[in-house]
């Protein structure tokens, strides 16, 4: 019913961490939800969500694998962990049609998609290939990855995609004493979504148990975190009001 294709300006700022943890948090709530990781150069998601199973296929038709109740297929399942990809456009656009229009993913709630970083064939190729997908973008506090970011969020208004926020990951620190230490600066999600004219929909902390989490395969918005699981569930409940028919 809603597919969500979650960008990034540049690597390095958690988008594949915020696109596995969004899902649980959406999955938590009671929604059926499944992730593509279209991230053909840089696939993560598995290892992130521990999984071993891969998928199988039936009359041409891929069935993803179903992990802790989570759809999932990616580049990551056709290939070793250390391969490296190298396609050109053609062949890219191929797997990411693939992705979207053969595998079987049933009835979803939501569809996300973990895009590459910035603006290149994958990002256009499900622009046009999904009819009307929403967009959401994650940055980092600094004033430089925003303006980067920017570049991501103006494809709303070139490209097949429908803006509805931003999320701000690492936004600060929680120091012992409890004070919100802002290591990486401070304001850069707010200014980006106020230049693009959407809503800033939440900030993670930087918590060591989120990178324990993808190291392990267990990410943190399915255990009992802290700050972090907190704001990913309050994240998932704006897109549910945002998104979903009562």
């Amino acid at each position: 019913n809603n597919i969500i294709a979650i960008a990034s300006g540049k690597g390095g700022v958690g988008k594949s961490t915020v696109t596995v943890n969004l899902a649980y948090a959406l999955k938590n709530e009671g929604y059926s939800v499944g992730i593509i990781d279209s991230d053909v150069y840089g696939f993560s998601i598995p290892r992130m969500m521990g999984v071993k199973a891969l998928p199988t296929v039936i009359d041409e038709t891929m069935i993803p694998v179903d992990k802790d109740g989570i759809k999932v297929i990616s580049m990551g399942f056709f290939l070793e962990e250390d391969q490296a990809v190298l396609w050109r456009g053609p062949l890219l656009h191929k797997a990411v049609v693939q992705f979207l229009t053969q595998v079987y993913w049933d009835k979803l709630d939501f569809l996300l998609i973990d895009l590459p970083p910035g603006t290149g064939d994958v990002t256009l190729s499900i622009s046009q290939t999904v009819k009307q997908a929403h967009l959401l973008v994650v940055t980092t506090p600094q004033p430089a990855a925003s303006s980067v970011a920017q570049r991501v969020a103006e494809l709303s208004k070139k490209a097949n995609f429908n803006l509805i926020g931003v999320i701000e990951n690492m936004s600060y620190f929680i120091a012992p004493d409890g004070s919100k230490q802002y290591i990486f600066g401070d304001g850069g999600g707010k200014f980006l979504a106020d230049k693009m004219g959407t809503a800033l929909l939440g900030q993670i902390p930087l918590e060591q148990a989120i990178r324990e989490g993808g190291d392990l395969g267990k990410p943190i918005t399915d255990s009992k975190g802290d700050h972090a699981s907190k704001e990913f569930k309050n994240i998932a409940d704006k897109l549910i009001g945002m998104l979903v028919k009562k």
